[in-house]
């Protein structure tokens, strides 16, 4: 048996893009092109002091000794790739993602190399878009400042097999800029006023009140979304910029908006002190800065005027009945409103344990203060996740509790768009469709700007069989929040209307693009994957995305999916089903009832 040892290395981890489906289309040519491609990595690593390690499947694995010779081979490789694609059918082009980490590894006297030093390379090749290049922390506090590349850390993430998050930084340098249009081409500035409020920073020298200034912007995004003229991104996308201080300019390009909002808290005692600079991203100049020193107490009188005064800024003759709009009934205490921003935090984790305290923390908000709308919309909305994620084992109960929630937060404030939105979702889970599609529709007249409520949308609309206004919808809701991290979802049910359309390629190229996404819950989508490739007789391909749904959630059958529909009636589903059932998955159990 070969003996090992350990070093430190730099690992090169790369894949390609949608191969089944390039040897799906024409198998000695992608073979070809296969090869093609390993020749440009075998080069470009081997003239940096690297060594190619591995060539398994479609895969390239390598070791650099320095971490700045993997990066920049890596920048080369997909510069190189990216002039190789040049005028090849969209079709027939072969890309990769790269993930570049230095760790720990371990070292067989054959040369093979494994341990979480490569375990992690892996994962963050996954998280890189087509034709992107990721890196771990540690690889970035190597290079950053030796490449001409700039370094966008898309936060932390739960990778399979690792037991702490790993921090990663997508590279944005020319070779991946040319291999990745979504990141290179500037998003079109929407026909009415814009903005973008990034996450605040924290001055006040605790972590632990991390989430008071995550609060205060979270308030005014919801508090600008209500004003109807204003298209305002959502929080989910902003917060992505969390710890960066990235250039307003580049923001305004990736989301698409005029103006970009930044600022500080910095709280002590019963004071705190709000700084915030309105900008215009179109130009990088200031529209107007402003420092607000006030007691605790008034923190919600503060966020009004801070709301009004950037209202006024964007767009002066507009009238007070308007400004108006951003008016949201506060908590009676801070109490109820820490233990609500507590249980966002945690709700946006996506995990069945980190739903399980943002219920808890929804609750104790409710018992601070059993009038505050909010508090019961967020829980209403845990509820509802429970159930889609199947995170509960009863879906009646789970969904019961969720209808509950959701009425009372519209019983306390009629104009919480949230509220509706959650209600209209719940009433889509149990057949209501009627009912659904006019709460959803309140959600979005309400706030105009809920890209939530247009995702909720899209499933009404696929519930009763309309699936080109459900793409409609999902498009909208991922222009407003165009870095979601519900983006998966997004682009998974996009992929299912496709599929309910009939257009099986189309729903095939959605589905694996929310494979790509981070912070994804398999199962779904490789169902429609399964089904899609089902229909077209993809044996091979449909009998892989099942085995994939099989191992993300050990769970998945027939009844497993009958469980977690997020649709209360099933007729609209019959081809989704079949296309299942070719794949191979057993439906041996009556048809699925549409009451």
């Amino acid at each position: 048996m070969a003996e090992a040892s350990r070093k430190l290395a730099a690992i090169l981890s790369a894949d390609v893009v949608g191969y089944s489906r390039l040897m799906g289309v024409d198998e000695e040519a992608t073979v070809a092109a296969l090869n093609a491609c390993r020749n440009i990595f075998k080069d470009e690593i081997e003239s940096r002091q690297g060594r190619v390690v591995d060539t398994a499947g479609d895969s390239v694995l390598a070791e650099f000794p320095s971490v700045v010779e993997a990066v920049r081979t890596a920048v080369q490789v997909q510069q190189a790739l990216a002039q190789r694609n040049e005028g090849l059918p969209e079709d027939r082009r072969m890309e990769f993602r790269i993930g570049v980490n230095l760790g720990d590894v371990i070292v067989q006297d054959d040369g093979t190399i494994y341990g979480d030093g490569v375990n992690i390379a892996a994962r963050l090749e996954s998280l890189a878009e087509p034709g992107g290049i990721c890196v771990s922390e540690s690889a970035h506090m190597q290079v950053e400042g030796k490449l001409d590349a700039v370094f966008e850390s898309i936060g932390e993430h739960e990778v399979k097999n690792i037991a702490k998050p790993v921090r990663a930084y997508r590279v944005i340098a020319e070779a991946a800029a040319a291999a990745s249009p979504s990141t290179d081409k500037p998003l079109a500035l929407p026909d009415k006023p814009s903005i973008a409020v990034l996450p605040f920073a924290n001055l006040s020298g605790d972590p632990e009140q991390e989430y008071f200034a995550d609060g205060i912007a979270e308030d005014l995004i919801t508090a600008l979304s209500r004003i109807r003229w204003l298209f305002v991104i959502a929080r989910n996308s902003t917060f992505a910029y969390k710890g960066q201080s990235p250039d307003v300019r580049r923001v305004g390009e990736e989301l698409g908006v005029r103006y970009v909002l930044e600022g500080s808290v910095r709280k002590g005692g019963n004071r705190i002190r709000v700084s915030a600079q309105l900008i215009d991203a179109t130009t990088g100049n200031h529209v107007w800065a402003e420092r607000f020193d006030r007691q605790l107490a008034d923190l919600f009188d503060l966020q009004d005027e801070i709301t009004e005064t950037i209202a006024a800024a964007i767009e002066p003759e507009i009238g007070e009945s308007e400004r108006g709009r951003a008016r949201r009934k506060p908590p009676e205490n801070l109490d109820a409103w820490d233990n609500y921003q507590l249980g966002l935090s945690n709700l946006y984790r996506f995990t069945k344990e980190s739903h399980a305290e943002a219920r808890r923390l929804f609750e104790r908000a409710i018992d601070f203060d059993q009038g505050f709308a909010a508090a019961f919309a967020g829980l209403a909305y845990a509820h509802l996740l429970d159930t889609a994620f199947g995170y509960v084992d009863t879906r009646d109960t789970s969904l019961d509790q969720a209808l509950r929630a959701a009425e009372t937060a519209i019983a306390l404030d009629e104009k919480d768009a949230f509220a509706h939105c959650v209600l209209g979702r719940v009433f889509t889970y149990v057949g209501r469709n009627t009912a659904a599609i006019e709460e959803v529709r309140t959600a979005i007249d309400l706030t105009p700007s809920l890209a939530l409520a247009h995702y909720a949308m899209g499933h009404a609309m696929m519930a009763v069989g309309r699936p080109e206004e459900a793409i409609h919808a999902l498009d909208q809701a991922a222009r407003l929040s165009p870095h979601d991290p519900f983006l998966w979802l997004f682009d998974t049910v996009r992929g299912w209307a496709y599929n309910l359309k009939g257009d099986h390629e189309r729903a095939i190229e959605w589905s694996e693009r929310a494979s790509r996404r981070p912070g994804k819950i398999e199962f779904w989508l490789y169902s429609v994957l399964a089904s899609s490739f089902g229909h077209l007789e993809k044996h091979e391909e449909a009998q892989d995305a099942l085995n994939k749904a099989r191992q993300s959630e050990p769970r998945f059958s027939y009844a497993f999916i009958k469980r977690v529909l997020p649709y209360g009636r099933h007729e609209h589903l019959e081809s989704y089903f079949e296309g299942l059932r070719k794949a191979g998955l057993d439906i041996s159990d009556e048809p699925p009832s549409s009451d």
